[in-house]
């Protein structure tokens, strides 16, 4: 059984290759991240909580655990996940609260 640490290390991992046969393609992407998680109105904490949230409610297993680690190195508190993964339920529904229950156990593991 894996990890949440393995399961990131494996996305990150994924992630390179694909940059590496695409760079073009990653270079975009790069650049819509950092605009996407650079502090404005929310800070990127919040940021990276709004991406878990949507990654819950998209059901996005590697996405949940990557943007939970942001998160963390940004400083998201686990009532702040919590709080994050109730929008998401009553985005997602049913499926939501699977995946956010996933979300909660990533967390406390990646601590």
């Amino acid at each position: 059984m894996s990890t949440a640490k393995d399961t990131l290390k494996d996305a990150q991992r994924r992630i390179g290759t694909f940059a590496k046969a695409s760079p073009d393609l990653f270079a975009g992407f790069a650049r819509i991240s950092k605009v996407a998680t650079t502090a404005g109105a929310f800070s990127p904490a919040q940021r990276e909580l709004i991406a878990v949230a949507i990654a819950v409610s998209k059901g996005c297993e590697d996405c949940i655990v990557y943007h939970v680690d942001a998160a963390i190195r940004h400083g998201a508190t686990e009532a702040e996940l919590v709080e994050a993964l109730e929008v998401a339920v009553e985005m997602g529904g049913g499926p939501a609260v699977m995946y956010g229950a996933k979300a909660l156990e990533i967390l406390r593991a990646l601590q």
